[in-house]
């Protein structure tokens, strides 16, 4: 009995991550979703199951995707609906998890690109100071040097 138990538990938690999706794939969908409309509606898609409690980097780049369906759309009220979902769940993802440096770096490259007519700017020196201090820090070497590039180009 006590085998049948472990076997189940060990069963269950390798069916319950086997399908989360790596950093890596997503951030390169996130890179492509900018120019790439198929690519943003893959992002969306793949991240849909997750949420801001227990997936929250997932969410953030789900939100960032969500405005960036806003580029790929033609209807101006499609635009800002896409826009203000995206910007809503981003906002709310941030609010429970304000200490994860890739959620403030999706935010701040986010803000650094929405047209001003928006308003969407009001955390950029903020999220900059944060990412400025907590980079170095980072033990992903990849995301630090994506965080650096990124920082020499807007500072």
């Amino acid at each position: 009995m006590k085998r049948i138990i472990i076997y189940g538990l060990i069963l269950f938690s390798i069916n319950s991550f086997a399908g989360v999706p790596s950093l890596s794939r997503v951030r390169s969908l996130f890179e492509q979703a900018n120019m790439q409309k198929s690519s943003c509606i893959k992002l969306i898609s793949l991240l849909e199951p997750y949420d801001e409690i227990n997936f929250p980097v997932l969410m953030g780049y789900k939100a960032c995707g969500t405005i960036m369906m806003a580029r790929h759309v033609s209807n101006p009220f499609s635009k800002l609906l896409y826009f203000r979902k995206g910007k809503k769940m981003l906002e709310a993802v941030i609010e429970l998890n304000d200490k994860v440096v890739e959620l403030r770096f999706l935010r701040y490259a986010i803000q650094t690109n929405a047209p001003s007519f928006l308003g969407y700017n009001n955390h950029i020196a903020e999220d900059k100071m944060f990412l400025k201090k907590a980079v170095p820090f980072l033990s992903d070497i990849v995301l630090r040097d994506k965080i650096d590039a990124y920082l020499k180009k807007y500072h």
